[in-house]
């Protein structure tokens, strides 16, 4: 099966991708009967499917039926995908999912994969966040061709999917459109999970805040499996009302809910949950969360908003924080902490996981930036290792002399103060300003060395090396 394979027919299609932004007649419907459906491919109904109006979960029996009784604030009924079908979608926003409306039956039909999904590559980006259509051509121009590039370069046959992290857009929901035209053309299935600048303001409070994103994307929470990968969509966004005032946090019918779609999942499996707001340091009920999590393994967190890369390991679960698309709000090459434009990439081999950042227009290699200064009576390096952790190694040489390992240090990337440190900088988004950073390392070094050399090694082996003529 060609990876660019997904279930639409353009002229047929009815979905997501490019309605217009109107409200649901069934709003403020009060669910009180039983919902009846199937899930099915071909003839065959398929069992053991996890179906959810984002309150129960139920399983489809032997047959693919099931059975379900929506709470009176549900909105739609959707399917965990499971592993070994294609991803329903329209035009390649991903549509596993069917509001609510006057039926009381809704079927999901789905297409077998010709491939095995156990290895499979997905794709995270973190704050597109398009203002205007200056950056709408600039995400079309710069990280649009880059996917398709990169997607063009794996084998034959590799299955990916993408999931956007939230600030899709930057308060104008009108440019939804724009951010699908661009998963459209990047020819692969997007999952979606919303970001505080994704939802109404000025509506109510949290539960009215996300309507357009909903009206657009479906639900907010949801779940689907590849291979033995198991993901989950969280909105960890809390509005509060007062213009645009937010922090962040899991509702309590959300963790309800997701303790109920993990009693599906094995505890060995590959568990990839996605949201906005980091969860390690800036969600509110985060030990709630992590609780839920305690007895699975190998979890994964991939988180936007920040923009900046940063890694962090807490109760065992790694999150990945990724720098955005968008760079620092589309003013320049890179983040405040120095990380190029870019987004994460995910191979995923049975449960186990590896990764590297892709940095926007350069080669996939392209893991760190030095520099040398001039100080009073000697030289100094500094690298910038985007991706790094603790299990990252970074080592140099002097005119072809191993001196060991960098030190690590805190600190502000040079390239981000020369181009937004001050009142002046940048043009037209005064307000942005370089971010500390963990992953600069220094080491000092005399005059007359000519010519400097670092090898990065991350926690997978794989070695990076950039060499510069002093």
């Amino acid at each position: 099966m060609n990876r660019r394979s997904f279930i639409q027919s353009f002229g047929l299609i009815t979905g997501c991708a490019f309605i217009t932004l109107k409200s649901s007649a069934f709003d403020n419907l009060k669910w009180n009967k039983t919902i009846n459906g199937k899930v099915s491919s071909g003839k065959k109904g398929i069992a053991n499917v996890a179906v959810s109006d984002g309150f129960s979960v139920v399983l489809t029996d032997s047959s693919g039926n099931y059975s379900i009784t929506p709470h009176e604030r549900a909105s739609s009924i959707f399917m965990s995908t499971p592993s070994g079908y294609e991803f329903r979608t329209d035009y390649n926003v991903a549509r596993q999912y069917e509001k609510l409306g006057s039926k009381n039956e809704y079927d999901f039909v789905l297409q077998p994969l010709m491939v095995k999904d156990d290895k499979h590559t997905f794709i995270i980006w973190a704050d597109p966040q398009v203002k205007n259509k200056k950056d709408v051509a600039q995400m079309m121009n710069t990280t649009v061709p880059d996917v398709q590039q990169l997607i063009a370069s794996f084998p034959k046959d590799t299955l990916v999917h993408g999931i956007g992290v939230g600030d899709l857009v930057w308060d104008d929901l009108t440019l939804f459109k724009n951010y699908n035209e661009a998963v459209s053309q990047m020819n692969i299935p997007f999952f979606q999970a919303l970001g505080n600048h994704d939802m109404d303001y000025r509506m109510g409070g949290d539960e009215t805040s996300d309507k357009t994103f909903k009206e657009m994307y479906g639900p907010t929470y949801y779940s689907f499996n590849r291979g033995q990968a198991h993901y989950v969509v969280l909105d960890d966004v809390r509005y509060l009302g007062n213009e645009r005032e937010y922090d962040g946090f899991i509702t309590e019918d959300q963790l309800n809910w997701l303790e109920k779609d993990l009693k599906q999942v094995s505890k060995d499996s590959l568990l990839i949950i996605n949201l906005h707001i980091p969860v390690y340091n800036q969600v509110k009920n985060n030990t709630d969360f992590y609780a839920l999590l305690k007895e699975y393994e190998n979890v994964h967190i991939m988180s936007g908003h920040t923009h900046v890369n940063a890694n962090n390991i807490s109760n065992g679960i790694f999150e990945h924080n990724h720098g955005a698309v968008c760079g620092a709000w589309w003013t320049g090459p890179i983040c405040g902490d120095g990380t190029p434009r870019g987004y994460g990439v995910y191979n995923v081999e049975g449960n186990q996981l590896k990764w590297y950042y892709k940095a926007t227009g350069e080669d996939r290699n392209e893991q760190m930036r030095l520099y040398v200064d001039k100080l009073t009576d000697q030289m100094r390096l500094i690298v910038n290792v985007w991706n790094w952790d603790p299990q990252w190694t970074v080592s140099y040489y002097l005119d072809g002399e191993t001196l060991g390992l960098m030190e690590h240090q805190l600190g502000l990337d040079p390239m981000a103060i020369e181009l937004y440190k001050g009142p002046e900088l940048p043009n037209p988004r005064k307000f942005v300003e370089p971010n500390q950073t963990d992953h600069l390392f220094v080491a000092h070094f005399k005059p007359s060395v000519k010519r400097v050399r670092v090898v990065v090694k991350d926690r997978f082996g794989t070695e990076y090396k950039k060499e510069i003529t002093v």
